[in-house]
């Protein structure tokens, strides 16, 4: 019987041994995956950037913007210089569409225009809503214009319907207006933005003025 508690102690002391080294062999796996991970997000991100806003010196992470569509969350904003001048803003912003979240990034003017889309991350359907982040998926297939192209020179105060302003994705309207709507949101809010930077850039001219 003690042989028996004996074996059984030492078999779960050995069980405990494995699992602990187990443990620490995760923890370094995560920590080297996770830091892969985030570069890549990273140079993701910053390519995204720069294709809407290939002119741009720097950028930098804003706050304050807020979407009047309840359906679309800003998740990062970013300010555009060029010689120290705003150009516009990009947004990623997240929507739900038919099978998840699909999260874009957004680049719109300071004039309220948008410079392009790009869609990040999507689960829609292969061969349907997937089409939306297809850069072989046209909707104007002579001038080579991808549905996520036709946004880029819209104007933010632009009804972006569906079907009347949109072209959409064939046989998948609700991814199509998970984009739309997405687009919209990002550009009233960096419009707005731009126009209160504006307005306190003004103020604050007049009050050094005073001073």
């Amino acid at each position: 019987m003690k042989a028996d508690i004996k074996g059984m102690i030492k078999l779960g002391a050995i069980l405990a041994a494995f699992a602990v080294v187990a443990c620490v062999m995760l923890a370094f796996v995560y920590d080297g995956t996770s830091a892969i991970i985030a570069q890549r997000q990273q140079d993701d991100l910053d390519a995204a950037l720069k294709e809407l806003f290939p002119d741009a010196g720097r950028f930098e992470k804003i706050d304050g913007l807020a979407s009047h569509d309840n359906t679309v969350t800003i998740e990062e904003s970013y300010a555009a210089y060029k010689n120290d001048k705003i150009m516009g803003a990009a947004l990623r912003v997240s929507r739900s569409s038919y099978s998840g979240l699909i999260i874009s990034m957004v680049g719109v003017t300071a004039s309220g225009h948008i410079t392009g889309v790009k869609i990040l991350e999507h689960s829609d359907t292969p061969g349907l809503g997937a089409n939306a982040a297809s850069p072989s998926y046209f909707v104007d297939r002579p001038n080579a214009i991808t549905f996520y192209g036709q946004f880029a020179g819209k104007h933010a105060k632009e009804p972006f319907d569906v079907k009347d302003d949109v072209i959409a994705i064939t046989a998948s309207t609700i991814t199509s207006h998970a984009v739309s709507s997405s687009v919209k949101a990002a550009g009233l809010a960096v419009h707005e933005w731009l126009a209160n930077e504006e307005v306190d850039a003004v103020t604050s001219a007049s009050r050094e003025e005073e001073k």
